[in-house]
């Protein structure tokens, strides 16, 4: 932030304001205790109204009989009663709400954008002479650019880039009032409204993409089961006994279940046997 120092009275306004002082002094002080109870007063008031205290926050643009004569503050700030005037600006950083702004997007889809804009003042000349109200302006500058901004894109872009859209209506709004003496330091979209109808269809396809996860993710499962059961059949048929080992497990399995079952055992050797004579006869 730009540092202000106080600037140095001219020889000019030191003897004005002194002569100032010595004639409401004379006339006080020169006709005894009616002079001093008529003008005491006005002299009281002179010296009251020269003095102004700014704290570190603020500070003031001084005009000397309407013209602008410069920036003073902070600290104690003396001016001449009646014939300068000093105009308070606040240095430190404000908000603006953006109100609801009701806008079409490039693919014709209405919404209602709002938001916050953070500025502060770093020229107090130029936030006096250049513009009435600069607190106004700001805040209609804020939400003209951030219609033009959000109507040039899509709604998934506006969704999917909010700070990056966010950022580029900041740069525009401090580019403009730059030659007001004010910097827009962030700008913030707060809600995006959408329409009733266009949220149940935005529900209706996340359904179906989660839908479309969830098929390719168990059809991938079944793909590596498949094909570790071919590796385990491979083994299992290399070794007679691993298989047999296996048929065991199984009926273990199986007898866990406290439902009524009959299990018939056959040998494998006998089964192989049938399975060599079938194939003799069909031979």
């Amino acid at each position: 932030m730009e540092e202000y120092s106080a600037r140095p009275r001219s020889p000019l306004e030191i003897i004005i304001w002194f002569i100032g002082l010595v004639v409401l002094g004379y006339l006080t002080f020169s006709g005894g205790v009616l002079t001093i109870a008529g003008f005491g007063p006005l002299l009281l008031l002179y010296i009251l109204l020269s003095f102004k205290v700014l704290p570190e926050y603020k500070r003031g643009v001084l005009f000397t009989l309407g013209r602008y004569s410069g920036i003073v503050g902070p600290g104690v700030v003396t001016i001449i009663p009646f014939v300068q005037e000093l105009k308070v600006v606040d240095l430190r950083i404000f908000t603006i709400d953006i109100p609801p702004q009701e806008v079409i997007t490039k693919d014709n889809v209405s919404v209602q954008v709002n938001g916050v804009v953070f500025y502060r003042v770093v020229d107090p000349a130029k936030a006096v002479l250049k513009i009435n109200d600069y607190v106004k302006a700001t805040g209609a500058l804020a939400q003209t650019v951030l219609r033009d901004v959000i109507g040039g894109v899509t709604l998934d872009e506006l969704l999917e880039n909010r700070e990056v859209i966010a950022d580029e209506i900041r740069k525009i709004v401090d580019e403009k009032t730059d030659e007001w003496g004010i910097d827009i330091t962030e700008i913030r979209l707060q809600d995006i409204v959408l329409p009733e109808g266009m949220k149940r269809a935005m529900a209706v396809q996340a359904e179906a993409e989660r839908e479309r996860r969830a098929i390719i993710i168990k059809s991938e499962g079944e793909k590596i089961a498949a094909q570790n059961y071919k590796e385990a059949s491979e083994i299992l048929a290399s070794s007679p006994a691993s298989l047999t080992l296996r048929v065991l497990q199984t009926l273990n399995d199986i007898s866990k279940d406290p439902s009524q079952k009959f299990v018939l055992v056959v040998p494998i050797e006998l089964l192989e046997g049938w399975m060599k004579l079938r194939s003799g006869k069909e031979e």
